[in-house]
């Protein structure tokens, strides 16, 4: 075994792992690829070319790299631990009036677990992905803080690592923009995966269309939900319309109905299959709370913290008065946010650093 020890690297295919598999060779791990199968794209009923993460031509990539570098490759078949999870998740969260992140769900539960099962089984130290985030580690706790790359950080979607996937953890890319991950494959000879583009759809639903998918895996769903009533901030019906899953918070686009002036949706009630509609300013929240969280840099939140709140990818976020009640993370915003979304991933930072994250259970004004 090599000195640095050695590593199973996530393999997608795609350029940032491929370049993270490769950095640790270079840089003298025992690199182990595994390409993990999450889902079979012949059962999507989509109409989008079978690309990205699970499609055959990805995993020959992923193959063809480990071979002319000369570290073994795995493949390993996933579906069944994906399918029952992260789909049934998905489904359910849509059929509650939430917009879920299965995105967060497969790296928490999914994922993770699975790499670390195998890296178990290979004798593997430790696991690497090509997330572009670092992990660090203070008073005998890890978490992770932002990568290099402002554009490109993807702290937000791994606030669910729990301490033991921390420190089995390696993000090679972390102190690297992207830019330089394009040229460090060109530099190696690799100049198609170079330029070969991201995906950025959710992969079991590779056409982008969550309506459709949702109509061919819940049995009768239109006609269960076709016509349900628009109301205003008010109470007044407005319209009828498709069926409440088929609705987000802060919807303008698309909602098959005319009133002279933008509308928003600002609230999803699914025991009553009605979407709530509203001016811009409807959209606007002050608080919220955040449940089923993981705590990072601190075993606890103190009575109260000031933390940067990220409700979204790329939020920028918004300064909040943080605390724990019971459960649940009570946050106050200090100024008014919009579109706060139940079901949507909420991560909290100070500076840099996560402290944790969760699922936004409820939005209010206080």
């Amino acid at each position: 075994m090599s000195k640095k020890g050695r590593v199973l690297v996530a393999m997608s295919g795609g350029i940032d792992s491929t370049v993270a598999a490769m950095m640790l060779h270079e840089q003298g791990y025992e690199v182990i690829g595994i390409t993990m199968k999450t889902w079979d794209y012949a059962n999507s009923g989509g109409s989008k070319k079978e690309t990205g993460c699970c499609s055959l031509d990805s995993i020959n990539d992923a193959r063809t790299v480990a071979v002319n570098m000369g570290f073994p490759h795995f493949i390993i078949d996933i579906r069944d631990e994906f399918g029952n999870f992260v789909i049934d998740n998905f489904i359910d969260e849509y059929m509650a009036g939430r917009t879920p992140n299965p995105c967060v769900l497969c790296n928490t539960h999914i994922k993770w677990s699975a790499l670390i099962r195998r890296a178990d089984a290979l004798d593997c130290e430790f696991i690497a992905t090509g997330h572009y985030a670092k992990i660090k580690e203070q008073n005998g706790r890890r978490f992770i803080t932002k990568g290099k790359d402002n554009r490109k950080d993807q702290s937000y979607v791994l606030w669910g690592l729990d301490q033991h996937c921390l420190s089995r953890s390696n993000f090679p890319l972390g102190n690297y923009t992207k830019p330089e991950i394009r040229q460090m494959a060109a530099d190696w000879g690799h100049l198609e995966l170079a330029k070969k583009a991201e995906s950025f759809e959710i992969c079991f639903v590779p056409d982008d269309d969550y309506h459709g998918f949702l109509k061919r895996n819940v049995d009768g769903l239109e006609a269960k939900v076709n016509g349900g009533n628009f109301l205003d901030t008010k109470g007044n019906i407005l319209g009828t319309h498709k069926g409440y899953p088929f609705y987000t918070i802060g919807q303008r686009k698309g909602l098959g109905i005319a009133l002279g002036e933008p509308m928003y949706v600002t609230e999803i009630i699914a025991p009553s299959n009605t979407v709530v509609l509203g001016k811009v300013e409807d959209l606007f929240r002050n608080g919220m709370k955040v449940g089923k969280y993981n705590l990072m840099k601190y075993d606890k939140i103190p009575e109260s913290m000031e933390l940067t709140t990220q409700i979204r990818y790329n939020d920028p976020g918004t300064l909040s008065l943080v605390k724990t009640i019971g459960d649940e993370i009570d946050v106050s915003f200090l100024a008014n946010v919009k579109g706060v979304a139940p079901g949507q991933s909420a991560v909290f930072y100070e500076g840099d650093d996560i402290v944790g994250g969760g699922i936004i259970q409820s939005s209010s004004i206080k």
